[in-house]
């Protein structure tokens, strides 16, 4: 069981290989609550597809927006970081059937540059600088949208990082 780590801030993202076993498939599927009750297009459904498995008798759990392509006894590489009693998988590579996955990083670092812009432009505006406290409260609240967003594109960066090396 091959160990690389590298901490970034707090947190630490560490690579894992092993062979899959006790592979258990899911699939969480959220509703917009929005949708008309005679519509059941899938334009209105967000899903999550949850994949729970032991590698190396170890808990592990991928939450991706599309399914984890494993099989049991398939030696995969998992990059990612101990939560709770398992290890939450940011980016995967699948050494017995040629594939690799993580979710998209750009698209989350562009999702921080939205909302950073956002709280610049309600920070130039006359509420704030009258020192109404509802514009202050949706300015904090978009710089930390922004900053968490930023955080999880460069934890998911670096995932993918530990598994090209």
């Amino acid at each position: 069981m091959p160990l690389k780590s590298s901490s970034f801030l707090t947190n630490s993202v560490s690579a894992i290989s092993g062979t899959v076993s006790n592979l258990n498939n899911e699939l969480l599927e959220y509703v917009n609550p929005e949708k008309p009750t005679h519509d059941h297009s899938s334009v209105y459904y967000q899903r999550f597809y949850i994949s729970k498995f032991n590698l190396n008798n170890q808990a592990i759990e991928a939450k991706f927006s599309t399914p984890m392509v494993a099989t049991n006894e398939d030696i995969v590489t998992v990059s990612g970081y101990p939560k709770d009693n398992h290890f939450q998988v940011l980016a995967y590579t699948n050494k017995t059937q040629q594939v690799s996955q993580h979710e998209n990083w750009i698209i989350l670092g562009l999702g921080a540059i939205f909302f950073l812009a956002v709280a610049i432009g309600l920070l130039n505006s006359e509420l704030v600088v009258d020192g109404a406290l509802v514009p202050k409260l949706f300015l904090l609240g978009f710089i930390g949208v922004s900053i968490h967003m930023s955080y999880r594109a460069l934890l998911i960066r670096q995932a993918i990082a530990l598994l090209q090396n």
